[in-house]
């Protein structure tokens, strides 16, 4: 079937870890962890290999090492990733001008040549930018495409990985009738317990349902735009984005917390979220705000401003746990939110590194800190980490495996190499030296 508007959606698949994996041959087809690596450490990235066993983003690295005994965990290299996102968009454009950018490794496009064609014109398109894509990057884009920009999200989840899955117009009820009512935007915990208790559990329910009722039950606003998803009827435009001022996340819980460590727990979660819309946009924050509303519906703020901007996750999940502590009201806790203000494209901080080697050494510092550094610390040759880029005159480029008790060893390797040898040194060897990373996409 033809005519009609086209959304496609561009995912990169598994995107960090699909970086190391480019850039570090050994690791292909072994599971990887990205992330902080410390006891705080949160896990930015997983691959496909590590999300078979249950391990995934925004899960505390400690459980996803737990749950993925045989991954190999490493701190993120966001040059490297900046890198690869910048190349990825830039491909993109080229096929699609217009694009609403969702992340670093995702976006929405509304190609102008695809008005009006049809399936088959849409999927040539689609692999003509995913070869495009891979010749460019080396890493694979899922690619999902509908008449709105809901059924192509769910399209390109569809499609994963390493594919592309079209949604025929007028196929976008057979799409979602069976779905959860989870699975459309805007419904969170709380909306899908109300659904729930009126017995409405899937898509199809929802869609069945009068408007009025709906309305009823989420408010008209949300209720009638949630109703008109579930119906498949989506013309939401694909728009650039402009900058926000602020980035946020927040939830609201099915049962109040009253134990502290949930509520830590809960912050942690979505400093981290809020932390990934903040990298997205290239920004870096001088204000962190937690809210907190309790079992009485009174709601509670607390912020502290930093001299600097950072993109320091470590220490805005600190500042925001302390906050949320500081805010906690005698009830129960209903809702929490963590937001970052005072947005500025000047980063001061590291936007992945910082955190990941701060949690290695257990000092997490103050969001108000004057010591975070412009660049990356040069590590001392006798506290190499693993993940850390490194050179020898002699074997090139490589990477740390492993260190300790005055021994380094290092897997000579980058994107084209193919495997490398691995090779043990004494950590103090004069001729190891630290590496530009990006020497690592050679």
């Amino acid at each position: 079937m033809s005519g009609g508007r086209w959304v496609v959606h561009l995912d990169l698949d598994s995107f960090f870890a699909s970086a190391e994996q480019l850039t570090r041959p050994t690791l292909r087809g072994r599971p990887v962890l990205v992330g902080g690596l410390g006891p705080r450490g949160i896990v930015a990235g997983a691959s496909g290999e590590a999300k078979a066993f249950g391990a995934r983003s925004a899960m505390p690295m400690a459980q996803a090492r737990r749950a993925c005994p045989p991954a190999v965990a490493l701190p993120p290299r966001t040059a490297v990733y900046r890198t690869l996102s910048e190349a990825f968009f830039g491909v993109v454009r080229a096929a699609a001008p217009v694009l609403e950018q969702v992340a670093y490794d995702e976006t929405f496009a509304e190609p102008a040549g695809l008005a009006g064609a049809g399936p088959d014109d849409v999927r040539a398109w689609a692999e003509q930018v995913r070869a495009d894509v891979r010749a460019s990057t080396g890493l694979a884009v899922s690619v999902g495409a509908g008449s709105g920009k809901q059924v192509a999200k769910i399209a390109s989840g569809l499609a994963k990985p390493d594919g592309v899955h079209v949604v025929e117009h007028g196929e976008e009820r057979a799409l979602l009738d069976p779905l959860p009512v989870r699975a459309l935007w805007g419904i969170g915990p709380v909306a899908e317990t109300t659904l729930a208790r009126a017995g409405v559990t899937t898509i199809a329910a929802l869609a069945a349902l009068p408007t009025p009722e709906v309305t009823a039950l989420l408010g008209s606003a949300i209720g009638t735009s949630l109703h008109r998803l579930a119906r498949g009827i989506d013309d939401r435009a694909v728009t650039e984005r402009g900058e926000a001022k602020q980035v946020s996340a927040e939830t609201t819980f099915d049962t109040d917390l009253s134990d502290v460590v949930a509520v830590r727990r809960a912050v942690a979660e979505l400093a981290a979220s809020a932390h990934r819309r903040l990298v997205a946009s290239e920004r870096a924050a001088r204000t962190v705000t937690v809210k907190v509303r309790g079992g009485d519906f009174v709601t509670h703020t607390r912020s502290e401003t930093s001299t600097i901007a950072s993109t320091d996750l470590a220490a805005f999940t600190t500042t925001a746990q302390r906050l949320a502590i500081d805010a906690l009201p005698d009830a129960g806790v209903r809702l929490v939110g963590v937001s970052y203000a005072g947005l500025t494209t000047a980063v001061q901080g590291t936007l992945f590194e910082s955190a990941a080697r701060e949690e290695d050494t257990g000092a997490v510092p103050a969001a108000s800190s004057s010591e975070v550094p412009d660049e990356e610390p040069v590590p001392d040759r006798a506290e190499w980490r693993t993940g850390d880029d490194v050179a020898h005159p002699e074997h090139g480029h490589g990477w740390v495996q492993g260190a300790g008790h005055g021994r380094v060893t290092v897997r000579f390797e980058t994107r084209s190499t193919g495997p490398g040898r691995a090779r043990t040194f004494g950590a103090d060897d004069p001729e190891l030296t630290p590496a530009d990373p990006l020497a690592s996409l050679a």
